[in-house]
């Protein structure tokens, strides 16, 4: 995996990481449009991972802090690239981060019906937690 290079998003990166999650990522989130993911990069320029093997985006994590919890969102890996350990790679990037931010825990959003993602996530050690629901409001269009 040495040909793997994982880095920090800029802003440079945020429309070729919304093409990448269109083709990559399962499901969509309201916050996938520029203007979303640039606030992401400028309020915390850490959070948003890259994978690029051969100068091309092989996979994305989401990995935010808000100071108490830590929390992970758009795991994704190119169909091409699966399998190669590309999500174990940013998951370890993440958690490093995490602690270096003094984490203790790190929670994921994970959609129920991918069950290959589930596959990377046991791996890495999570667990859905059945006691615990997501609850969502939308605050805008």
């Amino acid at each position: 995996m040495s040909d793997l290079h994982i880095r920090n998003a800029t802003p440079s990166d945020i429309d070729t990481v919304l093409r990448f999650w269109r083709e990559s990522a399962e499901g969509t989130s309201i916050s996938d449009d520029h203007d979303g993911v640039a606030r992401l990069v400028a309020r915390d320029p850490g959070a948003l991972l890259i994978a690029e093997r051969d100068g091309l985006i092989a996979g994305t994590a989401i990995a935010g802090f808000d100071g108490w919890r830590c929390h992970l969102y758009r795991l994704a890996v190119h169909p091409d690239h699966r399998r190669q350990g590309i999500g174990s790679a940013l998951l370890a990037a993440a958690e490093e981060r995490f602690v270096g931010l003094g984490g203790r825990r790190g929670d994921a959003m994970v959609l129920d019906r991918n069950e290959q993602a589930h596959h990377t996530w046991y791996a890495a050690g999570y667990a859905p937690q059945p006691q615990w629901s997501r609850w969502v409001k939308h605050l805008a269009d």
